[in-house]
């Protein structure tokens, strides 16, 4: 008689995550959209559609940051094999992040309208991406140390996507202190984190230190 052990594992590939997940990104993009309301006062258009300024700096840097975070999670994903439970909360819980960031937004940009409560605008939105950051680098340490990464992907890459998401949280993390207590500071560097996390990870497609 077979044991327990001896049982085939059910082996789950991430297909179903990914379809799931990226529709949480896509729904998430469009409620940041919806966050910006149109002037009441339709007498003096132009001059209310520029006193919303704010929103929509707030709308273009969401909208670019969930964009990075699909296309990470898309390098995360490509290389996945199998998924386990963990996997699978772990992703959840990003995704609840995810959705939340559209009321982040219309917090900061709120308080840049209103020129109050900055400060801790800031920290909210950028603890919103840090929690974001964090859940990325416990979902890589749990596929590498359970092996549910893709064998064809090297010890080399791995390691310089796993130096990419953990640089994340040292690069949110000094953006919320800094805009605790300089908040235009804060987003500045936080926006920074844009270009450099758009450009592809050295060893991602298989190169290895002497490609």
């Amino acid at each position: 008689m077979r044991s327990k052990s001896d049982a085939p594992r059910l082996a789950r590939g991430p297909g179903r995550l990914v379809a799931f997940s990226d529709a949480v990104f896509a729904i998430a993009v469009t409620l940041l959209v919806l966050e910006i309301q149109p002037p009441a006062d339709f007498g003096h258009l132009l001059r209310g559609l520029g006193a919303l300024w704010s929103s929509y700096l707030a709308y273009a840097l969401s909208f670019l940051l969930i964009g990075q975070v699909w296309v990470n999670h898309h390098v995360m994903f490509d290389r996945v094999r199998h998924v386990d439970h963990r996997v699978l909360f772990f992703n959840t819980l990003l995704l609840m992040v995810i959705a939340f960031l559209p009321f982040s937004t219309s917090l900061l940009a709120g308080a840049l309208r209103a020129e109050e409560g900055l400060r801790t605008a800031v920290v909210v939105y950028g603890s919103t991406l840090w929690t974001a950051a964090a859940l990325f680098n416990v979902t890589w340490a749990h596929l590498r140390r359970a092996e549910l990464l893709d064998p064809s992907l090297g010890p080399f890459a791995a390691r310089a996507i796993g130096r990419r998401f953990a640089l994340a949280l040292l690069w949110i993390g000094s953006g919320i202190l800094v805009g605790a207590f300089v908040p235009i500071a804060g987003v500045v560097i936080i926006a920074g984190f844009l270009p450099a996390y758009y450009l592809p990870i050295r060893g991602e497609y298989g190169e290895d230190d002497d490609g």
